[in-house]
């Protein structure tokens, strides 16, 4: 495997846009497109959130992929609330599909949370495998269920996944090739970078891509980046300059 240390992309030029008289509907590939090679897209972060009166405060409304998708969140842990890098990624896979295009693909999530990632790829068609701790599951699943029932073409799985835990048991490579890898706000300042970093690589075989976005708040989110290039080759896809979430791709490197 080769070792390369990881070079930061030169940042795009923002394009201040209008807000006014965009509809739903509307193009949503929201940025500047740079001339090939001079750096990622800048994305101005769309506001997908969907007002609508409810009874419960746990519940939030996002529109993607030409559904109303609804949310329950829960403050009691970190993967049952929609963060930054989930929307992002969201507006990426509708806006570029010619680019990113999942139908029939085989994804798996990774800390998958509330699920609005995997809902989105499941309606773009993609076969989507859901994961993440066993205490986050059940709001999972109900949100997945609720928000892809007659929605999607293939019926999304919920699945419990401990990073670097029983991998060969529950994921045998065998039987378990993906075309996707999608991560987002995993990384952070917390002890299982490294059994991230694992899973990732375990769960990666040739033809794999991984699709990772992340809000880059420490020194730690860089310096897994940099880890990452090591197993991957790491191309900047898009920015969110205004959130602070990057979006990046990877595919395996040869040895």
């Amino acid at each position: 495997m080769f070792s390369t240390q990881y070079q930061m992309f030169p940042k795009a030029t923002q394009v201040i846009m209008e807000e006014e008289g965009l509809e739903e509907d509307s193009d949503l590939c929201i940025d500047c497109s740079p001339i090939s090679g001079s750096g990622p897209r800048v994305f101005k972060m769309l506001e997908k959130w969907v007002p609508k009166a409810s009874h419960y405060f746990d519940k939030e409304h996002y529109f993607y992929a030409g559904h109303q998708i609804t949310i329950q969140e829960s403050i009691e842990n970190f993967g049952a609330i929609v963060w930054p890098g989930a929307l992002a990624l969201c507006q990426y896979l509708e806006s570029d599909q010619q680019d990113i295009n999942l139908k029939d693909k085989k994804v798996i999530e990774l800390g998958a949370g509330t699920g609005l990632v995997s809902i989105v790829a499941s309606i773009l068609g993609a076969f989507v495998t859901a994961t993440d701790l066993p205490e986050v599951l059940e709001n999972l699943e109900f949100n997945i269920t609720k928000n892809t029932r007659g929605m999607s073409i293939h019926k999304p799985e919920v699945r419990k996944l401990t990073w670097g835990e029983n991998l060969n048991q529950d994921f045998p490579k065998s039987t378990h090739h993906y075309d996707f890898i999608v991560a987002t706000d995993v990384v952070y300042h917390h002890t299982a970078l490294d059994l991230l970093l694992a899973t990732i690589d375990y769960l990666c075989q040739p033809g794999t891509t991984l699709l990772w976005a992340n809000k880059f708040r420490f020194s730690t989110d860089y310096d897994f980046l940099d880890r990452l290039s090591n197993i991957f080759n790491i191309t900047q896809l898009a920015e969110f300059p205004e959130s602070n979430v990057k979006l990046f791709k990877g595919t395996v490197r040869e040895n």
